[in-house]
């Protein structure tokens, strides 16, 4: 039961990098088309 816990709990971080990198990544993609175009990305 301990090793379940353990696993359980060093994975949030794992899902956390993620879900980080790929917000960033389309966050990127999308101020990057924007520049090009010259428009404001908001």
């Amino acid at each position: 039961m301990a090793i379940a816990m353990s696993i359980y709990v060093l994975v949030w971080p794992v899902v956390v990098a993620v879900v980080l990198f790929v917000i960033s990544r389309a966050f990127y993609r999308e101020w990057n088309a924007a520049r090009r175009r010259g428009e404001d990305l908001i």
